[in-house]
């Protein structure tokens, strides 16, 4: 065998049990929650823009927000983040992180739907999609 070959094997031997998924902890089902999203396209998020009684909210971290945000959102990812919800619980809230990836934005519509708001949106595509999408954003 070619010194080449042996240390191919080798490698495959030593690295082969970090190469699964999981990391070896215990098989448990995937969390369920109880709550539905109600999700929203860049197209029907864009057409609320501006309409009074609708917010949106920006979860995404603060490098993200820098470089630019849904004109009108608000950066949601603080501590305080209760203090920043309307006082309306039927008011329309359009949710939104990074992308399709970012969860953040599923979990913080599901928090605020526990609170009891009613018209709580939450937007997959984000803002990269939107910005992408050639439209409009803001800076801080």
């Amino acid at each position: 065998m070619t010194s080449f070959f042996k240390g191919f094997c080798l490698s495959c031997v030593l690295i082969s049990p970090w190469c699964f998924a999981g990391g070896g902890g215990e098989l448990r089902p995937a969390q369920q929650y109880d709550v539905e999203l109600n999700t929203i396209s860049m197209l029907e998020a864009e057409t609320l823009l501006g309409k009074p009684g609708v917010y949106f909210f920006d979860v995404n971290t603060l490098e993200i927000w820098a470089q630019g945000y849904i004109p009108g959102a608000i950066f949601f990812n603080v501590r305080n983040w209760r203090e920043l919800l309307p006082k309306n619980k039927d008011a329309v809230m359009v949710f939104y992180c990074a992308n399709r990836l970012c969860t953040s934005s599923a979990v913080a519509a599901r928090e605020v739907m526990k609170q009891g708001y009613t018209g709580v949106r939450q937007m997959p595509d984000g803002i990269y999609g939107w910005r992408l999408s050639g439209r409009v954003t803001e800076k801080p």
